[in-house]
């Protein structure tokens, strides 16, 4: 196509998806558009695993890797200690989520125990943990490196450059675009309010048309990738239509085979409507869209403790929820109503479970048909 995210990743069609499972990636990527794989996560040598297995299961094809690294959050300029980590969070937290469990006949006894799991996820959050990251990131030949919630360390604007490789940032609303550019960011990911994960509050609709304008006004020539609810080529051809040259997805991929998510948590996203969602600071301390379930209505009733700043309240967060997955899969019932997971609003869309070879097919066959019936409209 020609769309200059093609020309800059070579790749075929410009759709991009960001998943935490490897094998949607290499999937994605070999079907034509580009695996982004999520590594805030892990250690530096499961980081190497997986990419290992990337690069000799993508076919050659290109793919990325995205990791967060925010701006602000609890600890920052500090020293990374987990058992100081640990010991900030207030007992108040820590019972509440234990009372959910308990609530619905879920031992809480491996809690504590297993809060440290979330080490990783705190210690990648900072410039030197990324820093590690990005170092193994770059040993694979990456054609895009990504970051969240904010400005892209100096570090991994330094390493793009070095290497040649697109380094791409996700924004939320209109002056963040427009400091990512100033800071020398190629490619901006717009995510509106309806994504999945981590978003503003400005919808896709009116985000993607803001931004281009406002990079027009400064005479930018960044590309944007349309993000936020978009889970057919429909939306993607809308989204190219009002500035965007391609679009970014995360939650379509949730629900295909290759996807690793919850079986449970699967079958509900297949019967969820658009209006399952909720955006909360429970799971993270940012505001972030998930499945609602019992868990999430809880943290959002009156008398829940205010959420903490990240990374500790997914220390509170995702021992708890680590608990639910497993005891879901093995058929506990109230594990299984509590059971949630990030998802957007195109939740409501995903409603046929296929591979993520045939998503990318759809996406092209839908893109092309909206193309047409918008020339048709024009008499052309």
């Amino acid at each position: 196509m020609n769309s200059p995210i093609c020309a800059m990743l070579d790749i075929e069609f410009p759709l991009l998806a960001f998943s935490h499972c490897r094998d949607v990636v290499a999937a994605v990527s070999k079907a034509g558009g580009m695996g982004v794989f999520g590594a805030v996560n892990l250690s530096p040598d499961r980081l190497r695993e997986e990419l290992d297995w990337i690069d000799a299961h993508a076919g050659g094809k290109p793919y990325g890797v995205d990791l967060i690294v925010p701006n602000t959050f609890q600890g920052k300029g500090e020293k990374h200690d987990t058992g100081t980590l640990i010991s900030s969070i207030p007992q108040e937290h820590k019972d509440f989520a234990a009372g959910i469990l308990a609530d619905h006949d879920i031992e809480t006894g491996d809690l504590e125990k297993s809060r440290g799991m979330s080490a990783n996820f705190a210690k990648n959050l900072r410039e030197e943990g990324a820093a590690t990251s990005l170092e193994v990131a770059f040993e694979y030949p990456i054609k895009l490196i990504a970051n969240a919630l904010g400005v892209p360390p100096q570090a991994m604007l330094d390493l793009g450059r070095h290497h040649d490789i697109p380094v791409a940032a996700l924004v939320g609303a209109k002056e963040h675009a427009v400091a990512q550019v100033n800071a020398g960011v190629d490619i901006l990911v717009v995510a509106g309010g309806e994504a999945g994960g981590h978003c503003g509050e400005v919808s896709t609709m009116v985000l993607v048309p803001e931004v281009a304008r406002a990079l027009r006004e400064i005479g930018a020539e960044t590309p944007v990738l349309a993000a936020g609810g978009i889970t057919t080529g429909e939306q993607m051809a809308a989204a190219m239509a009002m500035g965007a040259a391609g679009a970014w997805c995360g939650s379509v991929w949730l629900t295909t085979a290759e996807a690793e998510t919850n079986p449970i948590v699967k079958e509900k996203m297949l019967a969820a409507s658009s209006r399952d969602t909720v955006r909360s600071r429970s799971r993270t301390g940012k505001p972030s869209r998930q499945l609602r379930s019992p868990w999430t209505d809880a943290w959002e009733a009156k008398g829940a403790p205010e959420p903490l700043p990240m990374p500790l309240q997914s220390m509170v967060s995702e021992p708890a929820l680590r608990q639910i997955d497993k005891l879901s899969q093995g058929g506990h019932q109230g594990a299984k109503d509590l059971a949630t997971y990030w998802v957007g609003q195109g939740v409501g869309l995903m409603n046929q479970p296929m591979s993520s070879g045939q998503v990318v097919q759809q996406f092209k066959e839908e893109f092309a048909a909206a193309c047409e019936r918008l020339s048709d409209s024009l008499g052309g």
